[in-house]
């Protein structure tokens, strides 16, 4: 299901979609819309623009912050216009699976566009590789993440865009043994509890955002 108040840019997601073999159940302009068209016939994933009528703030946020309470088993694609650091760090506070949130700059990159829907169908994470840039800028020198090494950060940073290790071994050309010593550099270096991999991995992707 799609939600996105520009009409042309929602008719070329469905036809781009479709195309590429998936059924769209429903196309809305607005994030209350969005909700009782999941409420109906809840969807695989639903893609909602953060900025909808009738405010044009937070509206596309709030509606997928509700279907994921909601509908945990549905996952949420968010598209926004802009870097919205909180909104980011909200988003996947709620729950770092089957979520995503890209620049609409990236729906034109196809093949990464639909990677990313990929991803979150598989129960992982999305997030645009321009947001995780920027957040890394900003880091500021008494972040714990200023202990990072740069080849750390940069494992973190494809981390944060919900690759798998063997996709960070080869986006980064290491070795996958590399990436789990860097990855349990980066937990120790973030001071990270020593639970379960899969849950120390989110939490670093959420310390990223709220850094």
């Amino acid at each position: 299901m799609l939600a996105e108040d520009s009409t042309l840019l929602r008719e070329g997601l469905v036809r781009l979609l479709v195309e590429e073999g998936h059924e769209v159940l429903a196309a809305v302009g607005d994030g209350v819309s969005l909700v009782r068209q999941v409420e109906a016939q809840p969807p695989d994933m639903v893609v909602v623009d953060l900025r909808m009528p009738p405010t044009h703030t937070d509206e596309g946020l709030r509606a997928a912050l509700e279907i994921r309470e909601r509908w945990p088993g549905v996952g949420v694609l968010v598209l926004s216009q802009h870097l919205e650091r909180t909104y980011a760090a909200q988003l996947l506070t709620s729950s770092a699976e089957r979520v995503g949130y890209l620049l609409k700059d990236r729906v034109a990159q196809v093949e990464e566009f639909l990677d990313a829907l990929e991803r979150i169908q598989a129960g992982g994470a999305a997030i645009d590789p321009e947001v995780v840039r920027q957040l890394v800028i900003r880091t500021t020198h008494g972040d714990p993440l200023a202990r990072l090494t740069p080849r750390e950060r940069g494992v973190l940073e494809t981390l944060a865009q919900g690759h798998t290790n063997a996709a960070i071994s080869e986006k980064l050309h290491i070795s996958t043994s590399a990436v789990e010593k860097h990855l349990n550099s980066i937990f120790d270096k973030l001071e990270l509890a020593h639970t379960t991999g899969y849950n120390r991995r989110i939490l670093a992707v959420l310390r990223y955002l709220e850094s």
